[in-house]
């Protein structure tokens, strides 16, 4: 039986990934020549920082009122929750789903509905546990707000963590995405907040994986938790 090396062993890599992989496997080399266990627990984390900016394909669910995850991940928080004032999404609370991403998470962020990027919204700050409940307001973060084509809004914050140092958003206002499609990428271990539109109700519960691009977070227009999981 042959083995697809390409599915299971070579990933496709983020563009922000082969700098960092030549930095490790050069320290590899160095820690070979000055003593061979330092030099095999180099190459363990060179085979780790590879698969961290693994980049790779999703199917996506094509149903155009689903949410879908913008994050590999597991979901930590599900509550009702101000949005950043950045993002202009008023001051009542709305449903927050916030999915952790481990540095051992696919970290390439994608689109959780098709629509227009009406907002950019940077905000320096702190470097807490991206676990940690105050991290959706002292840290580091980026924001985004999705504006679909019945102008329904939706806000993700991409939110920067303990180890992670650097938001990396690729998209700008006015750029239009599909279901799925990229739009960054965090490292090295961080969280994205879901601001999910008043009457819709998340399919998901806390400690459920999700994979990016595929899970469904949520039905727009719904808002019955009971029949959480189904579309």
């Amino acid at each position: 039986m042959s083995v697809d090396l390409k599915s299971t062993i070579i990933k496709p890599i983020h563009r922000e990934g082969p700098k960092f992989i030549g930095i490790f496997a050069v320290a590899t080399l160095i820690l070979f020549l000055i003593w061979q266990p330092l030099g095999w627990i180099g190459l363990g984390l060179t085979i780790w920082c590879y698969y961290f900016f693994r980049d790779p394909d999703r199917t996506v669910p094509q149903d155009e009122n689903l949410v879908v995850s913008p994050a590999d991940g597991q979901v930590s928080l599900i509550e009702p929750a101000v949005p950043p004032s950045e993002l202009g999404l008023g001051s009542d609370p709305l449903t927050r789903v916030s999915v952790f991403m481990s540095v051992f998470d696919c970290h390439v962020n994608r689109a959780p509905v098709a629509g227009e990027i009406a907002v950019v919204a940077y905000r320096p700050g702190k470097f807490l546990s991206a676990e940690l409940d105050k991290a959706s307001e002292e840290n580091e973060r980026n924001g985004l707000v999705f504006r679909m084509a019945d102008g329904t809004e939706l806000g993700v914050v991409q939110i920067a963590g303990l180890v992670a140092r650097r938001i990396l958003c690729e998209v700008s206002e006015g750029a239009v995405l599909g279901r799925g499609d990229r739009f960054g990428i965090i490292r090295f271990g961080s969280r994205l907040d879901i601001y999910l539109p008043v009457g819709t109700a998340p399919r998901v519960a806390v400690g459920q994986r999700c994979v990016s691009g595929e899970t469904v977070l949520a039905v727009l227009g719904r808002d019955d938790p009971a029949t959480a999981r189904t579309i």
